[in-house]
């Protein structure tokens, strides 16, 4: 069995090799491309079908025969990597992050520099400067990103609770702290038994993985992931307010505000306790509002509305709002130099990549197909009830062809119509939320750039300060333990890091 790590290798020299060989021997080829070769994941049982309505319907929109090859996500990056070390590589490639394997192919020069191009087609051209510098490899753009929201942070909390309480939904951290303490000590659910707490959080350790840690460091004005300090880029955990944040949530620990578990509680089960009464506030993306309501809308049809409350960002002690965003994109497409060999051919594959960014494409990716299993009402796009059989297999393949979808110009596609009045209100709410949110985030400074030591060894480096959070926050260690990991973190590569981050940050200007 081939490993990860000769893979990558093999996929490196392979396609640097066919890059040579196919710009230097001379080669013609017709930048027609009739037909476009695609490689991309499915998140369902089965990959949608190659003569489906959806598959023809996005060769009528694009005027192109489109080969996808649909492969499971799960074990999708290896077989990016495979693929790319044979002689059957795509015209297009769905890239999902920034991977050791993609950045060295993309600086080996197996990819198409984007650069200066995609500001030529007017569906490419991105409408978040900031989203398409953190999408790039030090500055360079590789692939179309395909864009997600950049503010989905949220606090949810019981409703019934506050109201039951008397409270008032948290505006801050120290807000959070005492909705937390009345949620565990007060009897919000008046069963006359001290058995709930304030906030429920998983297994989740890694650092910048858009955790709950993650977020509260952020309010507090630790930065995202790296801050500025002192005209340097260092990394969050190196901020005072990096301790300071753990520090508040170690007191909530240590005061029993948050479930005892929250080191290994499975992450699946994460709505659980909200439901069931126990835990009354999750922080995490805003989407899962909508799953906490539906959860309670399906025990009783009747009696849903105002269980679950939310809030986004929370102002920190400094009295700012310093709002978490993620990078604002999830992976690209990528096109590659071994079977795109022309600037022709590349023109050819661009002007399809923009079509397939148009609103008409975007509203088949995203929505379906209007008629067959979905309407539009009041600008929304209404699910067709009861549900056909040509409706199913479109609902179930739109799953799979939204991971097409890049949307750098912004959602050209119609919003869900909610269920009912009350969640269509929550729904609204969220999206405003969200966009005033958007105003105070703190992006992460160094998200464009590629240091060769965190490449190598990142993960390693990482798990150091992020286990020693970890165990502080349980009481193994204490603040100076924490302390301690993060000097190790700098002597065992991380001052090597930072000096190569900084380097590609001062160039950038």
């Amino acid at each position: 069995m081939i490993t990860r790590k000769l893979s990558l290798g093999a996929a490196v020299v392979t396609a640097t090799a066919l890059t040579l060989t196919a710009c230097g021997a001379g080669e013609t080829q017709s930048a027609d491309l009739a037909a476009i070769n695609v490689m991309a994941p499915f998140l369902e049982a089965q990959p949608p079908s190659a003569d489906g309505a959806v598959q023809q319907k996005l060769e009528e929109l694009t005027g192109k025969d489109v080969n996808i090859a649909w492969t499971p996500n799960a074990s999708y990056e290896d077989k990016m990597n495979i693929t790319l070390a044979s002689s059957e590589i795509p015209h297009v490639l769905v890239v999902q992050s920034k991977s050791p394997g993609f950045v060295k192919n993309a600086e080996a020069g197996a990819f198409w520099d984007l650069t200066d191009k995609l500001k030529e087609y007017p569906n490419l051209k991105s409408t978040s400067p900031a989203v398409e510098r953190n999408a790039s490899i030090n500055g360079k753009v590789y692939g179309v990103y395909r864009a997600r929201n950049p503010i989905r942070s949220a606090v949810m909390f019981r409703q019934d609770w506050l109201d039951k309480l008397g409270l008032q939904a948290p505006k801050t951290t120290e807000d959070l702290y005492k909705v937390a303490k009345a949620f565990t000590e007060q009897d919000p659910d008046g069963n006359g038994r001290n058995d709930t707490w304030g906030i429920t959080i998983p297994k989740w350790g890694a650092l910048g993985s858009n955790s709950p840690y993650d977020m509260i460091e952020t309010w507090y004005g630790a930065g995202n992931r790296w801050a500025e300090r002192d005209g340097k880029l260092v990394p969050s955990f190196e901020t005072e307010e990096f301790i300071e944040a753990n520090r508040f949530v170690k007191k909530m620990v240590d005061e029993k505000l948050i479930n005892p578990d929250f080191a290994t509680f499975d992450g699946t089960k994460w709505n659980e306790p909200f439901f069931n009464g126990k835990g009354g506030i999750i922080i995490d993306v805003d989407s899962r509002v909508s799953v906490l309501i539906n959860l309670f809308k399906q025990a009783n049809p009747n009696d849903f509305e105002n269980k679950v409350g939310f809030v986004g960002g929370l102002e920190g002690p400094d009295g700012e709002l310093h709002t978490h965003p993620t990078d604002g994109y999830s992976g690209f497409l990528a096109i590659p130099k071994t079977s795109v060999r022309t600037e022709a051919e590349l023109k050819t594959v661009l002007e399809f990549l923009n079509k397939m960014n148009s609103k008409e494409t975007a509203v088949l990716l995203n929505n379906g197909i209007e008629g067959v299993n979905f309407t539009v009402e009041d600008g929304k796009a209404a699910t067709i009830k009861p549900e056909t059989p040509e409706g199913k297999v479109v609902n179930t393949d739109i799953k799979s062809y939204a991971q097409l979808g890049m949307n750098v110009t912004g959602n050209n596609f119609y919003p869900v119509k909610q269920a009912s009045d009350y969640e269509q209100e929550v729904f609204d709410k969220r999206v405003e939320v969200m966009a005033e949110d958007l105003k105070s985030a703190v992006y992460n400074p160094a998200a464009a750039f590629v240091s060769p030591t965190y490449v190598a060894k990142g993960a390693q480096l990482d798990n150091i300060v992020a286990d020693a959070r970890i165990k502080y926050l349980a009481g193994q260690i204490d603040e100076q333990g924490l302390k301690d990991a993060i000097k190790l973190w700098k002597s065992s590569g991380g001052d090597k890091v930072q000096e190569e981050i900084n380097k590609l940050w001062q160039d950038s200007k």
